[in-house]
């Protein structure tokens, strides 16, 4: 289930950074980020209403505060994929993206960050990030 629920989000993302956009291109950017944020607002809240029996005020016992904000970093999440997509197109846009999002990853795995198990330095882990920035230089080729 993991691997489908990845797939899926990096569809969603892909589609969603383009709709994005496109909204943007008719209003502002922070027009358009208000929009989106508040529409997954709305779906939010009713998914909640429907499926979840924990209250919401639940999320303020996590353990270290830092990390509800998520939702601000969200907003620049939606920011910098609009402006992303807008100067370079969606295929360029989204492999800079998923290198960015590895190599981060894999840092906070590394070093234990926020929580995580600390990994380990596997030299397949770095060619293969060497082979997805190969990929980008031979796919804008």
């Amino acid at each position: 289930m993991g691997i489908t629920f990845a797939l899926l989000a990096g569809l969603l993302m892909s589609v969603q950074g383009v709709f994005n956009t496109r909204v943007m291109e008719s209003s502002s950017m922070w027009s358009a980020n208000i929009w989106i944020q508040l529409s997954a607002l709305i779906v939010t809240i009713i998914i909640w209403l429907a499926f979840d029996t924990k209250n919401i005020f639940s999320v303020f016992s996590v353990s270290n505060k830092l990390y509800l904000l998520g939702g601000v970093i969200g907003a620049f999440i939606t920011f910098t994929v609009i402006k992303s997509i807008g100067k370079l197109g969606p295929a360029e846009a989204t492999m800079l993206i998923l290198i960015a999002q590895v190599t981060v990853a894999y840092a906070i795995e590394f070093f234990a960050l926020f929580g995580t198990d600390k990994g380990t330095f596997e030299i397949s882990k770095l060619i293969g990030l060497i082979i997805m920035i190969a990929g980008i230089i031979i796919f804008k080729k």
